[in-house]
């Protein structure tokens, strides 16, 4: 399903449209539109020179890129864009690394995953919840080894 996106890029002439990396990708790659560095330990928001207008009921998911967390300890702080939400897309890039990383112009630095979300949900105040299997078991709760299910 191809649902049309509003965009404008008028921040920077150095913005670029997010990107799919494959065909497959569910992740849009986001650019920056700076130069600028992190130092290990801080966070900043970097700009994409980039605006957008998604469609209602649906919401923007800035993710990161794993390649660099994994190589150089980059990582996303937060990163919800709402459909009613026209400003400019900046991404919070924390450096868990030990070394000063840069940024360029036009460097890949997030994903931008657009997904379905419910309007205005309601909800209502009850005495108790329905029993489930798992019930109040939280963190860890499931384990960690896997297993073979034979059908």
């Amino acid at each position: 399903m191809n649902i049309l996106m509003s965009i404008l890029i008028e921040l920077s002439q150095h913005a670029s449209l997010p990107s799919s990396g494959s065909h497959g990708s569910a992740g849009l790659d986001l650019a920056a539109s700076e130069a600028c560095s992190l130092n290990s330990g801080e966070r900043r928001a970097v700009s994409t020179g980039i605006k957008m207008a998604l469609p209602l009921g649906t919401y923007g998911k800035i993710e990161g890129r794993s390649g660099l967390a994994v190589r150089n300890g980059i990582i996303i702080g937060g990163g919800v864009i709402d459909s009613d939400y026209t400003g400019e897309i900046k991404v919070i890039l924390i450096n868990t690394g030990n070394q000063p990383f840069v940024i360029n112009k036009g460097d890949r630095i997030a994903q931008l995953i657009i997904q379905q979300h419910m309007l205005n949900p309601q909800f209502e105040k009850v005495e108790s919840l329905p029993n489930t299997e798992r019930g109040e078991n939280g963190f860890g709760s499931t384990g960690i080894k896997q297993y073979l299910k034979t059908v």
